[in-house]
């Protein structure tokens, strides 16, 4: 199954990037789809998540209020909206389908990965 992410890129602090997540029909439409960040030296860690309808999210505190999640379910694509970005968010950006219709919190509840795309914040 292959999950395609884009959108990262290099951005200054306070500003915006949207990521984009394309997954294939038969592995997307009835399931949750999340978001992680692995930085540098670090463990990947959980960003948000959505459910298949599009009608719940969930967010990391660190992201709250700054980074929106949605799905546009008749294009099968997942969006992460990042907003005052700081320096702390630079890390590659996974996004992943989920074992159900809902979602997770943690990696094992996600069972197709994408490739990853690399957030770049600079102070």
């Amino acid at each position: 199954v292959q999950l395609q992410a884009s959108g990262g890129g290099l951005v200054q602090t306070g500003g915006s990037l949207r990521l984009s997540c394309s997954a294939p029909k038969r592995t997307s439409s009835n399931n949750g789809v999340g978001w992680f960040r692995r930085a540098p030296g670090k463990e990947r860690e959980f960003v948000a998540a959505i459910n298949w309808s599009g009608t719940s999210t969930n967010y990391a505190d660190a992201v709250k209020g700054r980074f929106t999640i949605s799905r546009n379910r008749g294009s099968y694509t997942v969006y992460l909206q990042m907003n005052s970005l700081k320096p702390e968010d630079t890390a590659v950006y996974y996004c992943a389908v989920a074992r159900g219709s809902g979602f997770a919190t943690f990696s094992s509840g996600y069972n197709y990965w994408g490739q990853g795309t690399l957030v770049t914040v600079s102070s």
